[in-house]
């Protein structure tokens, strides 16, 4: 039980890491969650601040989710009697909970995208490329970043009925982690998904700043 603890609590700080709210201050000289949609993430980043530190933004938030889920295969490596694949959901689940409520910036991050696509390309490469290519495919063709981080998170599961066990990093149940993970994702964009619904949703342009 302790180990499980452990890799929560290592999982919820590495989350806990706001770059968005690094690299707004450092290259805009603001905090991103006082402008725009008020969201810490790579999205906002873009509109608010520009393209580099949104890259940047992307990046390190991808790799919160990769680090965790390095260090939880670590501690199943060097722990006995533990149930790997378990440590390795504890981690993806609070990694992604402490990008959104992180504890080192008054509770309120992002939206857990792209820790989430770290995570999903550490425990099964195919899973993440798939989910990525159709959330890219998604936000081309609705200028939309939400819904194609909402559809994407939808397709998890339906991809973990098609895809056996042995083919994540470590074999295990992936079904009911995996709802999980889009319950969160979905969850986090529900106001998003209220004006999807209306119509009145935000559309990316690269054509900003």
């Amino acid at each position: 039980m302790a180990s499980y603890i452990i890799m929560a609590v290592i999982a919820y700080a590495i989350g806990s890491i706001s770059f968005s709210v690094i690299f707004s201050k450092k290259f805009g000289g603001f905090d991103v969650r006082q402008k725009g949609s008020g969201n810490a993430g790579s999205t906002n980043v873009l509109r608010t601040v520009g393209k580099k530190a949104a890259v940047l933004t992307l990046i390190c938030d991808i790799l919160k989710g990769v680090v965790a889920i390095l260090i939880a295969i670590l501690i199943g490596n060097i722990v006995k009697d533990v149930d790997k694949a378990l440590l390795v959901q504890i981690a993806s689940v609070f990694v992604v909970v402490g990008h959104t409520f992180p504890i080192f910036f008054a509770f309120k991050g992002g939206k857990g995208v792209a820790t989430s696509l770290g995570v999903l390309l550490l425990i099964n490469w195919q899973i993440g490329l798939i989910c990525l290519v159709f959330a890219l495919l998604i936000m081309l063709l609705t200028r939309m970043v939400s819904a194609g981080s909402v559809l994407a998170a939808i397709l998890f599961p339906v991809l973990t009925l098609f895809i056996g066990k042995e083919h994540f990093i470590v074999s295990g149940n992936y079904l009911i982690f995996s709802i999980i993970m889009a319950l969160i994702v979905m969850f986090n964009h529900r106001s998003n998904i209220k004006r999807i619904l209306n119509g009145t949703e935000n559309k990316i342009s690269l054509k900003n700043k």
